[in-house]
């Protein structure tokens, strides 16, 4: 049920310090580096001041994410998730902060979701199946891995396709650059078990990454508001 701070994922912003031990997160969307519910409503919406009274906001189907209303205290959310307080009339992203770790954004287009399509399958009847990054898996077809798709958020319909691609504008989702965003200027196909590399055209300077860290979100801008 709980997870030592000190040891928590770097993704997760909360003081270590201060007490032993923070909410972990249920199984669920996502991976292990998400960030739990609670922790959301109380340490950055300031919702909350203790865990129970951010237990009892979230048991009253007060907050929901993704448009769905979730009770669950320990709900896993990451990247590109949207938060939703009906009676505030407030709503926010997960993004990046500066130092690559999962922070609420306040968002204006909280019916959109951007997702980044991570392998595909074949199921029962020939139907073509897309998993998506955060466990997702929706029938579509036509699309290719790593490519993103925009969706219209609670009925996960289809509105937008970005191709993976040179040229296209794309966000670091791990490692020393994330949370940064750039042209992708080269992919290049490595041989062997070393993973693809990907060279990134950024504001200032080129830099080199790992294709699982890149993330198309749009052409010359990108397709959800992204809190800046």
């Amino acid at each position: 049920m709980h997870q030592k701070r000190l040891s928590a994922p770097k993704t997760i912003k909360i003081q270590r310090k201060t007490k032993k031990w923070v909410v972990r997160t249920s199984p669920g969307p996502h991976n292990k580096e998400a960030v739990p519910l609670l922790v959301i409503v109380r340490d950055f919406l300031e919702m909350a001041d203790t865990a129970r009274e951010a237990k009892r906001i979230i048991a009253s189907g007060a907050v929901l994410v993704d448009g769905v209303r979730r009770k669950d205290y320990r709900f896993p959310l990451g990247l590109f998730d949207v938060i939703s307080i009906p009676e505030l009339k407030k709503s926010y992203r997960i993004l990046f902060d500066d130092q690559g770790r999962y922070i609420p954004k306040e968002i204006d287009d909280d019916k959109l979701k951007l997702y980044k399509i991570t392998g595909k399958t074949i199921v029962r009847g020939g139907k073509e199946q897309l998993n998506l990054f955060d466990g997702t898996n929706i029938f579509a077809s036509g699309f290719g891995v790593k490519d993103s798709i925009l969706m219209e958020l609670p009925e996960k319909k289809i509105v937008n396709h970005l191709k993976f691609e040179e040229g296209v504008l794309v966000m670091i989702t791990g490692g020393t650059h994330a949370g940064e965003m750039g042209k992708l200027k080269k992919h290049r196909i490595m041989r062997g078990a070393a993973p693809n590399l990907v060279t990134i055209e950024g504001d200032r300077k080129e830099y080199t990454t790992i294709e699982d860290y890149v993330f198309v979100v749009g052409k010359d801008k990108p397709v959800i508001d992204l809190g800046v």
